[in-house]
């Protein structure tokens, strides 16, 4: 559940303190603060909301933990002497130097996450069902339809060719329905032309080795694989934002049961491998977070034992595997579509800003250039390189094989292009330049094309699939019977996030609370870039990328329903009311839209009811 900014921790009582102002020269033996000290400059934007309040200095108390005052204006750091007034009455010890910045530098809740096994079983329990309850809405009759669904058409017999030659195969024109029967092995020798990078077609193409490569269902396992698995990561991701459990339950158990998720856990396009490498590379980037803060507090609190202050810039902090573990995700995430660019540059400046908020939070005196060079340097050293290099290697397959489209264009262009370049190599480069005016040109008219400042109410959804079936009577027992499958968010979810993202907005400037901007990264990232592209052929659809934020933005919203841990038995049962009814109706209003989700056959009758707006049909 939801910290309120600024709420008061009931752990964290203030203490008195002594301030002995700015920080000395080390020579200076007043300056030397005792081992139990640190700096403590004001929260800064993206970081950690305040868990203390200010406490009256000159008021003794029986309370333990200290509470920080705000930074000067001019930005001079303080050293603080903490000074116990009285013994606590249990014998509490006061808190180490580390325990101490743990506090600050986390959060009394986020330590306490996972710290007995019942906490770290629950952790684990809730996204596991919600998973199960995930899979099964994505894997029943995966099959249906037996046809290849909207770009299916594309994309499915490109990762047919992946599984059978190892690159980009061309295939003969109107060739769907033979393929659909059975006649597998059509495509032609030569390559295809195709304008995406190829990792989102070779896990199309892993399907093809998990069962019958006819059946429709086979086409579509990885894919409703990875739809399944974004809902556990989006669970544990968001239980660790928001350190609640509770919060991460809602986060999977919405991402489960939205349109929007079941439609491309269904249908093998590319959009959803992109948002499940995104999804990871957050996920690890909020487990560095964590791991760096950790790290951060245990090795100041070394330096101010050993020195008795830290040092102008702090401590390094080490290989940061997560951090890989994040650009090696952004990098699939790029070799799907390069909108995963987008995302890379959004999370990594993300990822600086919390190092740079985190060294000031503990008190270190040259916390920006700390924070810049020292950790954002080396972030861009270590992330770039791994991005590019895991982006190159999926191209693997276009190099090794002579068939494939534009191979052997500098051979047959001598003297064009970027001549410096290794043969293969300005061929390559000469196909992405291809590519890239691909993009910005793709122009033609489309009836289901978007603006996308209508994607985040789902003004415009995509059609998928629209069958209107012979002899209906024998098929459903009405006159007029359909199979459709329509590319809709739960109205519920895609409207309450729309509504919710002003508030989430209100938060991070007013109480600059990091998990309003963390959850608001993906429409940054996803979403926003798009808006400068409005001018070419682009569709609802592509707001797979970012729907787990759309999913976070709304459970950061439910958090502030449900209220603060502190508050009252009355105000929890409330929020706790008023959010269950909230659950029970998204769940009703996804019982009645699955049928034209899931391609089954209705009456016209009842699939017209589902189209609550004109721009539906």
């Amino acid at each position: 559940m939801a910290t309120t900014p600024g709420q008061d921790d009931p752990a964290l009582p203030p203490v008195r303190r002594s301030v002995l102002g700015p920080r000395q020269s080390a020579s200076s033996p007043s300056s030397t603060p005792s081992p139990d000290s640190a700096a403590s400059p004001a929260a800064a934007p993206g970081d950690e909301p305040p868990e203390t309040a200010p406490a009256e200095p000159a008021t003794p108390t029986t309370d333990l933990w200290p509470s920080f005052p705000p930074a000067p204006d001019d930005g001079t750091q303080e050293t603080e002497r903490i000074v116990l007034t009285r013994e606590p009455e249990d014998d509490t010890p006061p808190p180490s130097p580390e325990e101490h910045l743990l506090r600050r530098l986390l959060g009394e809740r986020a330590l306490r996450l996972d710290a007995t096994v019942r906490a770290r079983i629950y952790g684990w329990l809730g996204p596991l069902l919600v998973t199960a309850f995930a899979a099964l809405v994505r894997f029943q009759n995966l099959g249906r339809p037996q046809e290849l669904v909207f770009d299916e058409t594309y994309y499915v017999k490109q990762g047919y060719t992946y599984f059978r030659v190892g690159f980009d195969a061309d295939w003969p024109d109107k060739y769907n329905e033979q393929f659909e029967s059975g006649a597998l092995d059509g495509f032609l020798p030569t390559g295809d032309y195709v304008v995406h990078p190829p990792i989102g077609k070779w896990i199309i193409a892993l399907s093809f080795h998990l069962g019958e490569p006819a059946n429709a269902a086979t086409w579509r396992i990885t894919t409703a694989l990875l739809g399944t698995l974004a809902v556990l990561m989006l669970a544990r991701s968001a239980r660790r934002l928001f350190a609640s459990t509770t919060l991460g339950v809602i986060a999977g158990l919405l991402l489960a049961v939205d349109g929007m998720a079941i439609v491309h856990s269904r249908t093998a396009l590319l959009d959803n491998t992109l948002m499940f490498f995104a999804l990871a590379a957050f996920g690890a980037l909020l487990l560095d977070r964590e791991q760096a803060r950790r790290r951060l507090a245990r090795r100041c609190a070394q330096q101010l034992e050993a020195l008795g202050e830290l040092s102008r810039w702090g401590p390094n902090l080490g290989i940061r595997w997560w951090r890989i573990v994040a650009a090696l995700a952004l990098g699939l995430a790029i070799g799907t579509k390069w909108s995963g660019l987008y995302f890379f540059a959004v999370f990594a400046l993300m990822s600086v800003l919390w190092d740079v908020t985190a060294r000031r939070r503990a008190g270190v005196e040259g916390w920006f250039g700390s924070g810049v060079f020292k950790d954002g340097a080396i972030a861009a050293a270590v992330m770039v390189p791994v991005v590019a290099v895991t982006y190159i290697a999926s191209w693997t397959g276009w190099f090794r094989n002579d068939a494939t489209y534009g191979r052997h264009w500098a051979a047959e262009h001598p003297g064009e292009g970027v001549t410096w370049l290794p043969e293969a190599w300005r061929s390559w480069w000469k196909y992405h330049l291809d590519m890239w005016s691909f993009h910005n040109n793709l122009t033609s008219e489309h009836s289901y094309e978007a603006h996308p400042l209508g994607w985040i109410a789902q003004i415009r959804p995509t059609s998928f699939l629209w069958n209107d079936i012979p002899e209906p009577v024998h098929a459903c027992g009405w006159d007029r019977c359909v199979q459709a499958v329509l590319s809709v968010g739960n109205p519920l979810i895609w409207w309450g996030a729309a509504i919710a993202i002003p508030f989430v907005v209100f938060w991070l400037v007013a109480y600059r609370d990091w998990r309003a901007f963390a959850v608001l990264s993906g429409y940054v990232a996803g979403w926003v870039p798009w808006l400068a592209y409005s001018h070419r052929t682009i569709f609802t659809f592509y707001a797979i990328a970012f729907t787990p934020w759309v999913i976070l933005t709304l459970t950061y919203a439910i958090g502030k329903v449900l209220g603060p841990p502190g508050a009252n038995r009355h105000r929890r049962d409330r929020g706790f009311f008023w959010v269950g009814l909230f659950l029970l109706a998204v769940l009703a209003l996804s019982v009645f839209f699955y049928p034209i989700w899931t391609a089954q056959l209705v009456p016209y009758q009842f699939w017209h009811l589902h189209m609550w707006l004109p721009s539906w049909v």
